[in-house]
């Protein structure tokens, strides 16, 4: 079966629900180096849409216990991402958060936005069961593991690459699993098929 394209999937919807006036909150979730973060971006520029990365909500160091790293999806600080993004949506309030640096392993001075009638919120583990609920549409991304290994190592170099394939990749792909990521999302498309919209 031949994959689905953004405009059979994502532009229509999204450009029928704007125009009817709705906001729309749109989650991007799926494999490393898919390209969630540009399609994110690109349609953020598109449709003049606000966008939260996952990667800003990573646990912090203290945060890390190996009760929680052994959850699927522990890694992210799914509590910070519903008090501080997801429930002030729910209200129709404005976003104040602060963003984790992972150089550093601490938390950013707070930063507000005022979101406008779209929202995305990209990155792995963003359709948790804890999370999805509040999600009007969802895309998983997925790609061929050949091309999703050269992106990763000419994105990050060989020595980040390979530690890279070794500790995050099976952190991700067991949550994919447990979670049913896949499945549950409104559309799953190829990576690798999408355009540079860049």
């Amino acid at each position: 079966m031949e994959a689905m394209t953004l405009e059979q999937t994502i532009i229509p919807a999204l450009s029928q629900r704007l125009a009817a006036g709705e906001r729309v909150l749109l989650a991007i979730d799926g494999r490393s180096a898919a390209g969630k973060t540009t399609l994110a971006a690109a349609l953020g520029a598109q449709y003049g849409g606000a966008v939260f990365h996952m990667d800003d909500f990573f646990l912090r160091p203290a945060q890390r216990t190996p009760e929680r790293c052994a959850q699927p999806g522990g890694n992210v600080d799914r509590e910070r991402v519903l008090a501080e993004v997801l429930e002030p949506l729910s209200r129709g309030e404005d976003v104040t958060f602060r963003r984790y640096d992972c150089r550093t392993g601490t938390l950013q001075p707070p930063q507000t936005v005022r979101p406008g009638r779209l929202v995305i919120v990209e990155g792995a583990y963003a359709m948790h069961p804890e999370l999805a609920g509040f999600y009007d549409l969802s895309v998983f991304l997925t790609i061929d593991p050949a091309e999703q290994r050269r992106r990763i190592l000419a994105r990050n170099g060989p020595d980040w690459g390979e530690d890279f394939f070794r500790r995050w990749i099976p952190l991700e792909e067991t949550y994919f699993s447990a979670c049913r990521t896949e499945a549950r999302c409104t559309w799953v498309l190829r990576g690798e098929k999408l355009p540079d919209r860049r």
